[in-house]
């Protein structure tokens, strides 16, 4: 299985299993499958929310997602609930594609590596700014002294003005393979004063050193609470991002298939270090100065960290080469 853009293809070729296959069939030979599948196309459900919008039963929708979670097409998490626990459940993927045919020897890899939302490693950061984790916040609000407390690593939503958060991945290239392409997929947004429907704010992505493009957020969103946002978070404050994909391939850097640059994987050199440094931020003196919100996977709408995926390919050696 090889997982692409936005994490959102999933690609079966000979490579996967026969069991496999069957559960994701099984996971598809439904219409009520399919309709839970098209529901969390936008969103995240609880299965009560999943169950209501389907005019279906409580033990119905359950049994429909459990089968869809074992098929690897859902995930699910138990978030806090005003009473007790709730289920949420999100969509995986877009797209579903059978390779049944194709050459031998041309298969590409993917490395994945899932990065906690408060590990990183260096940081430099004005207010308004701040930590919280899925109990409370975290040190002290405004206070960039804050993102240096040990409990740091417990973040859950981290915002500032500008400035950057600095993270270190391992770097899990194979020996002779060569990076096709580097995916990097986060929940984000900009930074207002409790929330703003218009709130533009240039965020900037680098790596290893190497700036490979901004994009334009356009708002910090709110109105309504986020699927995953506990409970002690108050209503009127930055609730969700959106889950945007940057990916640094042969030919540019693209935001969700739209490129903003020619950086290329081959300015990275990935292959040179243990580990791909990523850094994000937004410049001091940059045209739309709104700050960044960052989500991880108990809080905003996407039950997710920051998710890293290499994609590589075998380099051809020869008799007598090391």
């Amino acid at each position: 299985m090889v997982d692409e853009q936005r994490r959102r293809v999933l690609h079966l070729d000979d490579s996967t299993s026969v069991e496999g296959v069957e559960r994701i069939a099984k996971g598809l030979a439904s219409d009520n499958r399919l309709q839970i599948l098209k529901l969390l196309g936008q969103r995240v459900h609880s299965v009560n929310e999943i169950a209501e919008a389907l005019d279906m039963p409580g033990s119905t929708a359950t049994l429909h997602v459990n089968v869809l979670e074992r098929a690897g097409l859902i995930e699910s998490d138990l978030v806090p609930a005003r009473r007790g626990l709730q289920k949420v459940c999100s969509r995986k993927y877009d797209r579903v594609i059978f390779d049944l045919a194709g050459p031998l020897g041309e298969r590409h890899s993917a490395i994945e590596v899932s990065m906690p939302l408060g590990s990183y490693t260096d940081c430099r950061v004005t207010p308004n700014c701040g930590l919280a984790g899925a109990l409370g916040i975290i040190g002290l609000l405004d206070d960039p002294a804050s993102f240096y407390e040990p409990d740091h690593i417990y973040a859950e939503l981290v915002w500032f003005r500008t400035g950057y958060l600095e993270y270190r991945f391992p770097n899990r290239l194979p020996p002779h393979s060569k990076l096709g392409s580097v995916h990097l997929s986060m929940e984000i947004c900009s930074a207002a004063p409790l929330h703003s429907d218009d709130w533009p704010s240039d965020v900037t992505l680098w790596m290893n050193g190497q700036e490979v493009g901004t994009w334009t957020c356009p708002a910090d969103f709110g109105g309504h609470r986020g699927a995953l946002t506990p409970g002690w978070w108050e209503d009127n404050n930055s609730q969700y991002g959106l889950l945007k994909v940057w990916k640094v391939t042969r030919d540019g850097t693209y935001v969700d298939g739209v490129r903003i640059s020619d950086v290329t994987c081959a300015a990275l050199k990935c292959e040179k270090q243990p580990f791909i440094a990523v850094r994000i931020g937004v410049k001091p003196d940059a045209q739309h100065v709104g700050g960044l919100n960052l989500f991880g996977s108990k809080f905003g709408n996407y039950p997710q960290n920051l998710i890293m995926t290499l994609n590589h390919e075998p380099v051809e050696t020869h008799v007598g080469e090391r």
